[in-house]
């Protein structure tokens, strides 16, 4: 009966070769996948965090260009209240070197002189408004705060029903890339949202 006593090999010797004090000291981490304590590994982080940082800067700087478009926009429209519409375009005309003798001339003479000056100014005041609400989406996504992103991704899904009809009821380029622009910006919105609310149960 001499010998080890028993059960001290399967103490000492696990399948592995390892002491069984040393096959249990660290948990076995699978790369792409969490670990038993819920967190994601900190390389995959490393590598998905800086891109979905640019994508909110481009998102961010994409805004506040609208929202300079806009003011811009906003400023002509107020410049122009109470101006001879007529006048200005024909005035613009010139400085083109356009000849007025074109249809589209012709058609837009005929158009202006009915604009209303109250409706002038209200869309001047509707292009400031928008503009300021760029302003707040954009600036919001390039200093990385958590509401811009629902902010722009409830706005953004908002606006599209109605381009759509706008694209519908008369069609355009214009009108089809700016639907496009926004529809996309909204699905990299709701991605990127949604992998931040990922990252966050993985670390609770």
């Amino acid at each position: 009966m001499g010998g080890e006593p028993l059960g001290s090999a399967c103490l000492t010797k696990p399948k592995s070769g390892l002491p069984l004090a040393l096959g249990m000291g660290e948990p076995t981490r699978v790369p792409g996948q969490t670990n038993e304590w819920g967190e994601a590994p900190s390389e995959e982080r490393a590598r998905t965090q800086p891109s979905r940082q640019r994508g909110l800067l481009l998102v961010g700087l994409f805004k506040l260009g609208k929202a300079i478009f806009f003011a811009a926009v906003g400023a002509g429209a107020l410049h122009l209240v109470n101006r001879n519409m007529s006048s200005v375009l024909t005035h613009g005309v010139d400085i083109l070197g356009i000849d007025p003798e074109r249809h589209f001339v012709s058609v837009l003479l005929q158009h202006v002189q009915f604009i209303d000056p109250h409706e002038m100014r209200k869309a001047g005041l509707l292009s400031f408004l928008y503009a300021a609400v760029c302003v707040v989406e954009g600036a919001g996504l390039v200093l990385k705060k958590r509401w811009a992103g629902y902010l722009t991704v409830i706005l953004t899904a908002l606006g599209l029903p109605w381009e759509g009809f706008e694209l519908l009821v008369k069609f355009s380029t214009y009108k089809l890339a700016l639907l496009a622009i926004n529809f996309g910006v909204l699905l990299y919105l709701l991605w990127i949202l949604k992998r931040r609310e990922a990252d966050a149960s993985l670390t609770l």
